[in-house]
């Protein structure tokens, strides 16, 4: 191998390891993102799930007359 082939296999190196660290930032990233949501999906569904529990109405056909 001539100096040259080794100085663009070095260069290409580089660059691989410099494009690898930032998709690896990225992914780093979206899973912070991923988490977040998750946890305000819970958050949106517990809400939901206590308002659902909270607001049973009933129809005036549903409904006991009083005297019953």
């Amino acid at each position: 191998m001539n100096e040259e082939t080794v100085e663009r296999l070095e260069l290409k190196l580089a660059f691989l390891e410099s494009a690898n660290q930032e998709l690896s930032d990225v992914v780093y990233r979206q899973q912070q993102d991923i988490d977040t949501l998750k946890q305000q999906v819970r958050e949106m569904l517990g809400r939901i799930e206590s308002v659902r529990d909270e607001s049973t109405r009933y129809t005036a056909e549903q409904e006991k007359p009083p005297h019953y």
